[in-house]
Parts: C-alpha cells; sequence; structure tokens
C-alpha cells in the first residue's frame, strides 16, 4: 500500500505540471480556435533561456526566474504577431500548419543556437528528497509542483475576476458577439498568446530543473497533449484535472507494470488512457459539445 501511495503522490505532483503546461494549449484553442502544436517547442525554449539568464550570466534566481517568464511573454506576442495574426481568415488548416511549421524551425535553431549538449538548470531548489508519510518525494518535484499549483490558481483568478479575462472568456464563447460588443479579438488572440508563453516559460523551467535542457525537452508538447484532449481542449479546469489524471495513471501503471515488460510504460499509457476516454466523450471530460444544425 505505502508504494501504490508513493506512485500515486509522485504522479499527482508530475500531473500538476503536466496541468501547467496543458494550459497554453488550452488557452490557445479557446481563444482562436487552434491547436497550437509548438506549445511544446516554446517550453523548450524557456528552458533554454532560463539556462543563459540563470547560469550564462549568473543572475540571481529572485531575478532570474521572472525575467525568463517575460521573456516568454514577448516570445507568445511576437508569435502571435508574426505568425498567427497574418493567418487570421486563412482557415484553421492553415493557422495550425503555421504552428506545425514553426515547431520545426524552433527545433531545428535550438541545437545551432545553444548547442546540441544537454544543459543542467540550476533553480534554488537543494538536492534530494524529504520522506513525508513514509513517502519519498524530492525537492525538485514538490517545488515544481507548487510553482504549477500557484500558477494555475493565479491564472484561474486572473480569468474570473478581471476584464481582460471576461474578454478573453468572451471571445472563446463567441468571437463575432464579442467584437459587437467592443471587445479587439486580436487584442485577446495577444493576450492568451502571451500567457500561453508564461505556462511555456513556467513549465520549461521546471522540466529543465528536473530533466535538464535539450531539444529533446520540446516533446513534453506531445506528453502533455493527451492531457488536453482528455480534459476537453476548450476547458482549463478540463487542463488541471487532466493533468492530475493522467499523471497518476502513468506513474502508478509504470511502477507496476515496467518491472514486468521492461519499461516503456509511461510512453503509451497517456494515449490509451486518451482513447478510452474519447470513445465515451468525444469531446473530453469537461469539453464543451459542438452541437451543429445541418
Amino acid at each position: 500500500m505505502t508504494f501504490f501511495f508513493s506512485l500515486l503522490v509522485n504522479g499527482l505532483m508530475i500531473g500538476a505540471i503536466y496541468a501547467l503546461v496543458a494550459l497554453g494549449f488550452v488557452l490557445v484553442f479557446k481563444a482562436t480556435g487552434v491547436i497550437n502544436f509548438a506549445q511544446g517547442e516554446l517550453v523548450m525554449l524557456g528552458g533554454y533561456i532560463g539556462v543563459v539568464i540563470l547560469d550564462s550570466y549568473g543572475v540571481a534566481p529572485i531575478l532570474g526566474i521572472p525575467a525568463t517568464l517575460i521573456a516568454l511573454m514577448f516570445v507568445g506576442l511576437l508569435v502571435e504577431r508574426t505568425v498567427l495574426r497574418p493567418m487570421i481568415g486563412s482557415g484553421v488548416l492553415g493557422m495550425i500548419m503555421a504552428t506545425i511549421g514553426l515547431a520545426f524551425l524552433l527545433r531545428g535553431l535550438a541545437p545551432m543556437l545553444f548547442g546540441p549538449s544537454t544543459r543542467n538548470l540550476s533553480l534554488p531548489v537543494p538536492f534530494g528528497a524529504v520522506r513525508v508519510f513514509d513517502v519519498n518525494l524530492s525537492y525538485i518535484t514538490i517545488a515544481g509542483a507548487g510553482a504549477a499549483l500557484a500558477m494555475l490558481v493565479a491564472f484561474t483568478w486572473f480569468f474570473q475576476r478581471t476584464r481582460t479575462g471576461v474578454a478573453l472568456r468572451a471571445v472563446s464563447d463567441d468571437q463575432q458577439a464579442a467584437a459587437s460588443v467592443g471587445i479587439s479579438v486580436p487584442s485577446v488572440f495577444a493576450v492568451a498568446m502571451a500567457i500561453a508563453g508564461i505556462a511555456a516559460g513556467a513549465g520549461g523551467l521546471i522540466w529543465g530543473g528536473l530533466i535538464g535542457v535539450d531539444a529533446y525537452l520540446a516533446l513534453v508538447g506531445l506528453r502533455v497533449f493527451p492531457v488536453v484532449i482528455l480534459g476537453g481542449l476548450d476547458s482549463i479546469g478540463g487542463a488541471i484535472v487532466g493533468g492530475l489524471v493522467v499523471g497518476a495513471v502513468e506513474n502508478v501503471a509504470a511502477g507496476y507494470i515496467d518491472p514486468l515488460v521492461g519499461g516503456g510504460t509511461k510512453d503509451f499509457i497517456p494515449y490509451l488512457l486518451m482513447l478510452v476516454v474519447l470513445m465515451v466523450r468525444p469531446y473530453g471530460l469537461f469539453g464543451r459539445e459542438a452541437i451543429e444544425k445541418v
């Protein structure tokens, strides 16, 4: 029972970090109706920028971490202005292909700009683990999950309590109706991409601290994609619940199945879980069902 509880708790913590990265997918989809397939590459870029600021230039974490998030916020704004905004009116497929092209561009440029080797990201978190109720929890995992949950709470408050958050929700419901009451839809797109950039930057810092930073960090986007589909592409709450569910299920399954099959369970269990849920609820656990009249 202790083994199961240990797997479950650690999985939930990883799931909270998944949820933070998934938030970027959900925000862009809610605002634009487009899945940003470059979100994983933005996470990678956040890790690299964090390495440059914190390690290469030796900036103190109290300044370096906010600087990394601000840098990714501007990257998000740049992506919206140069990639998404010019594609408005060209159809959803064209915008999706633009994000795929951006993903390949960023993944190809990363080794050229930062080198091919894995870089260690120094965060102000001690090495080692702490034992809580017979469960070993690494300090970096605790810090990452805590930071992810804090940012998720802050983002939820922003969407529920601020005028900009209400505008984002209005645009996600109906862009034409939002524009008719004076809401600037392009500005909302920019805000959504800026917040997605911040989420990617935080994800890059956390995952970079956990596994190091290299071009393969972009694959976090693929690991998180089942979380987005499972929870519902247009649901912020679904991203949070989906992240926790996927994190817990994959960690528990890997703990029991990997010793029997030699590993690799974490690579397919999230996708299997996603398929099972979609067979029952095609729009995800919390996704909004779209009913169209023919």
